[in-house]
C-alpha cells in the first residue's frame, strides 16, 4: 500500500482496478493484529452488494475517485470470498497471497506469527434496490417502393407544310416584222408548229433519321422530415411518513 491509510478513510470507498474499471465497494477493512496497518479490503459487488472478494492493498493508492487497486476486476470476481467479519489466518492470509502472485509483505503472519483482522467501522446496509426505466424514440429509415415510371416511345401524326420553289414553261407568242429575204417563196398553205413545254412539280419522299437519346436515370435527394410520438417515462418519489409523525 502506497502511504498509511486509516481505515476509516477506506470505508465506502469506490474501488478500482488496475484499468481504471470501477469493481465495487469497500466493506470490510482487514488490519495486522501487530502493526495495525489495513492489508486487505472485501470489495462489495454483485447487483445487490451482497458478495464480499478479498483485495490486496499492496501498491495501492487512494484518490477523489476511490481506492485504486493493483489488481484486476476479473482476477477480484475469482478471488476468495469471506462469509464474515472474522479474522484471517495464517494460511488463509499466505493462500490469498499466493491466489493474487503477491509476495507477502516483510514480517507477515507466516513471518511473526499474527493474524489478520477485520476492522469494526461504520458500515452502509445494501437495501433493496428499485429500476427506473423509461421509453425512447428509435428513428431510423426504412426503404419503400413510392411508385414507378415507365418510358414508352409511340407514333404521332403531324401535318407540315414546307415551301418548295417550283419552275414552268408557258406559251409566247411573237411577232416581227417581214424583211426583204422573207418575201421571196411566199404561198399561201396550211402549216402547223408544235412546241413541248415543262414545269417542275414538288417531290415528296420520306426518311426515318435518329434525332436523340432518351433514357431513365435515378437520383437521390435529401430531404427532412419530422416525426413525433408519445413515450412514458417512470419517475420516482420518496414518501418520508416519519416527519408526520415528529410533528403530531
Amino acid at each position: 500500500m502506497t502511504g498509511t491509510m486509516r481505515p476509516e478513510e477506506l470505508m465506502e470507498n469506490a474501488v478500482v482496478d488496475s484499468h481504471g474499471r470501477k469493481i465495487g465497494k469497500v466493506g470490510t477493512v482487514y488490519v495486522a493484529d501487530d502493526t495495525q496497518e489495513p492489508e486487505w479490503v472485501t470489495v462489495r459487488t454483485g447487483m445487490f452488494g451482497h458478495k464480499e472478494s478479498f483485495v490486496p492493498l499492496q501498491g495501492a493508492t487512494m484518490d477523489r475517485d476511490g481506492l485504486h487497486v493493483r489488481v484486476t476486476k476479473e482476477k477480484v470476481s475469482e478471488a476468495p470470498q469471506t462469509d464474515g467479519d472474522r479474522h484471517l489466518s495464517e494460511q488463509e492470509s499466505a493462500e490469498l497471497y499466493r491466489f493474487y502472485d503477491m509476495p507477502a509483505p516483510r514480517g507477515s503472519q507466516e513471518n511473526r506469527g499474527g493474524r489478520t483482522r477485520p476492522q469494526p467501522g461504520k458500515r452502509g446496509t445494501a437495501g433493496e434496490s428499485m429500476t427506473r426505466s423509461e421509453e425512447r424514440l428509435n428513428v431510423g429509415t426504412e426503404r419503400v417502393e413510392t411508385g414507378r415510371v415507365r418510358l414508352r416511345k409511340y407514333t404521332v401524326t403531324e401535318e407540315q407544310q414546307v415551301k418548295v420553289p417550283v419552275t414552268h414553261e408557258e406559251v409566247r407568242l411573237e411577232r416581227e416584222p417581214i424583211t426583204d429575204g422573207d418575201r421571196t417563196g411566199a404561198r399561201i398553205a396550211d402549216e402547223e408548229q408544235e412546241i413541248t413545254l415543262h414545269e417542275e412539280r414538288p417531290k415528296v419522299e420520306k426518311e426515318t433519321v435518329p434525332v436523340e437519346k432518351v433514357r431513365l436515370a435515378k437520383e437521390t435527394v435529401r430531404d427532412e422530415e419530422t416525426v413525433s410520438g408519445q413515450v412514458r417515462k417512470e419517475r420516482i418519489e420518496m414518501e418520508d411518513d416519519t416527519k408526520r409523525r415528529k410533528n403530531r
